[in-house]
């Protein structure tokens, strides 16, 4: 089962880089609960935050390490993006960021139910050069 539950994971790894934002939330329970660093909520919540970080900032996750055990399933990644539209009115910089980011996940019957992301939010923007949201 923890294999297939990595495919799952893989999946949204790979339709959230390709900015398939109907590809993500397909990976998804439709009753997940989603946190991450910038709230939590369930999937609609999540696809508009998640829209906007790909419009913004090109956001995209290079898997460094993946470890999984019955339904659990944990991800580290290298975080890249830019700063290429404004985001919550703030200004466009150009600017590049890299972080390491962490995601655990809860796979139950084919779809991800529960996810849990963390991030320095903080350097991201640092780094880019833009004011904290």
């Amino acid at each position: 089962m923890s294999e297939q539950n990595k495919r799952v994971v893989l999946g949204y790894v790979d339709a959230f880089n390709r900015g398939d934002i109907d590809a993500v939330g397909a990976t998804f329970a439709a009753d997940a609960l989603i946190h991450g660093a910038m709230g939590w909520g369930g999937l609609d919540t999540a696809r508009s935050v998640w829209s906007e970080l790909m419009r913004c900032f090109q956001v995209s996750l290079e898997v460094d390490a993946v470890v999984a055990e019955g339904d659990n399933v944990v991800v580290r990644y290298t975080e890249r993006g830019r700063s290429v539209q404004p985001f919550h009115g703030g200004p466009v910089t150009g600017r590049d960021y890299e972080l390491v980011a962490m995601e655990w996940f809860v796979v139950k019957e084919g779809h991800i139910e529960r996810r849990w992301g963390a991030r320095d939010a903080a350097s991201m923007f640092r780094q880019m050069g833009l004011p904290l949201p």
